[in-house]
């Protein structure tokens, strides 16, 4: 069975929806989007950058930008004035419940149901009043590896392809990959973030690593590769131990360079804030670059 006659069979089978049911979008009460919203606390205010880049590009096609919490419901959107009160009535608006439960298969719904970036195009969606619309969905993933929301554009364009679809996927999915980065350095101030690449853009494993070289948290994804388990407080281990399958490959002095050239490059090769990434002193990075050959024209 595929992913989406999985969602299909869960919508009619679990949920008891009916693909002809028409009804007004589900919406929760104020006070519950206010505590909702309100529990989400500082991952509102980091999130909100990136919902104005991503906006800035998808928005004059006509598209929005929805930011939900871990069941379905919006806590803030992006779209124009123009395309307000359409929206509203698709219920691309905060308060809407957009779960699988409350609405059958939809980009957030079923993202958030299967953890994963999806793509729902217009006749994909379950219920019938929703297949005028194309849904982009991707998770957020807490510091603690837990599921705190999803990302996601809508659009109610007749002509949007699935071409269109798959290039803003990619923007959604690293759009979502940079809010987890804000969210996980946040959670972990005085600690040095080690950024590990991927196979693609939602696989990059993050670690906070301590001033005695511990591990003290990790992402989703590292929390996968090196078996931390999922959720709650990683128990402290040595990071040179937990790395040691990429010191093979790459040994010692490979992995710091790797290290020292992905905090030059996120810093646009600033090497005082690639020090400040780093945890290190900014003279300190110099003598390592100077060993490990790296050049800079920044300073």
């Amino acid at each position: 069975m595929s992913r989406l006659a999985a969602s299909w069979s869960r919508s009619l089978t679990k949920h008891g929806l009916h693909p002809g049911k028409r009804r007004a979008p589900d919406r929760v009460t104020a006070s519950d989007l206010r505590s909702r919203r309100e529990s989400l606390g500082e991952a509102l205010a980091l999130a909100s950058p990136g919902l104005d880049r991503l906006f800035e590009i998808v928005g004059k096609p006509g598209c929005a930008v929805l930011l939900t919490d871990a069941e379905g419901i919006v806590m803030d959107q992006r779209l124009n004035d123009v395309d307000e009160h359409t929206f509203k009535q698709w219920g691309f608006w905060q308060g809407t419940n957009w779960s699988e439960e409350a609405e059958g298969t939809n980009g957030v719904g079923t993202c958030l149901t299967e953890k994963r970036r999806v793509v729902i195009h217009r006749d994909e969606h379950f219920l019938a009043r929703n297949t005028g619309i194309s849904c982009i969905d991707a998770p957020i993933f807490g510091p603690d590896g837990n599921l705190i929301g999803a990302l996601g554009v809508s659009s109610a364009r007749y002509d949007q392809s699935p071409a269109l679809n798959a290039m803003i996927a990619a923007l959604v999915s690293q759009t979502a990959q940079n809010i987890e980065v804000s969210k996980f350095r946040a959670a972990y101030p005085k600690s040095r973030i080690v950024m590990l690449p991927g196979e693609n853009l939602e696989a990059g494993a993050l670690l906070a690593v301590d001033q005695d070289d511990l591990v003290v948290g990790a992402s989703r994804s590292a929390r996968r590769r090196y078996l931390l388990g999922v959720g709650g407080d990683v128990e402290p281990c040595l990071a040179s131990d937990l790395l040691s399958d990429m010191k093979s490959e790459l040994g010692f002095e490979g992995a710091e360079r790797r290290a020292v050239l992905q905090a030059l490059t996120q810093t646009g090769n600033n090497v005082s804030e690639a020090a400040r990434l780093l945890r290190v002193g900014r003279a300190t990075l110099y003598r390592r670059m100077n060993k490990l050959k790296i050049s800079t024209r920044k300073n």
